[in-house]
């Protein structure tokens, strides 16, 4: 499925292409965690990962200043937990990633997402994940970008395996992503789910 927006290479494209090891610069992961920081977003936040293929598994990663090194957190699925921190910024840290495969292949992606996952939502909750993540949208794209960004088209919501959509009563069964549009959205009276999404996203489809 394609990312929102939103995919960063536009950040890191030309370093990625350098040959194993990868550095990337710090500087470019806290300039977006700025924008989030500063919106103070209660209910969605960014995601930094590396995709997963044959040809690109993360080993480990460490962020390193002239001062000091520290190791990076990178789950399974290869998201990579980026700090959020002034110094590391002044200090010119760099994000250094081990990688087996060819590192060309790699690519580094920014995917704007709920914080959390559960079974059961109220309208209140969507509406505000909804709101949070057009807002947050909006400022990545910048200026004048952001005055003519249009409003996401709904929510994905991404299952590791089949489920079950519980929505105003009816039953659906789902196989990877369920799309929340914005029309079925304003007519939700309540949504369960037979098991808490892997990710929710922003469905940045044309209409909805």
């Amino acid at each position: 499925m394609k990312k929102t927006l939103l995919y960063c290479g536009l950040l890191f494209s030309s370093t990625v292409a350098q040959a194993t090891p990868i550095s990337l610069e710090y500087q470019g992961f806290y300039q977006r965690l700025k924008q989030v920081n500063k919106g103070h977003y209660q209910l969605v936040e960014i995601a930094f990962s590396v995709q997963k293929s044959k040809e690109c598994k993360i080993i480990d990663g460490q962020i390193a200043t002239e001062k000091s090194t520290v190791p990076l957190t990178i789950t399974k699925d290869q998201r990579l937990f980026i700090p959020y921190d002034s110094e590391l910024k002044s200090e010119r840290a760099l994000v250094n990633l081990n990688v087996e495969g060819d590192a060309t292949s790699c690519a580094i992606s920014m995917q704007v997402r709920a914080k959390n996952t559960k079974q059961a939502y109220d309208k209140a909750e969507l509406l505000q994940i909804q709101s949070e993540m057009n807002t947050l949208l909006s400022q990545m794209q910048g200026f004048p970008m952001r005055y003519f960004s249009s409003d996401i088209a709904g929510l994905n919501l991404e299952f590791d395996t089949e489920a079950v959509v519980t929505l105003n009563g009816k039953i659906i069964p789902v196989t990877g992503t369920y799309r929340l549009s914005r029309k079925a959205l304003a007519s939700l009276e309540s949504l369960s789910l037979s098991q808490a999404p892997k990710v929710i996203s922003p469905w940045t489809a044309a209409g909805g």
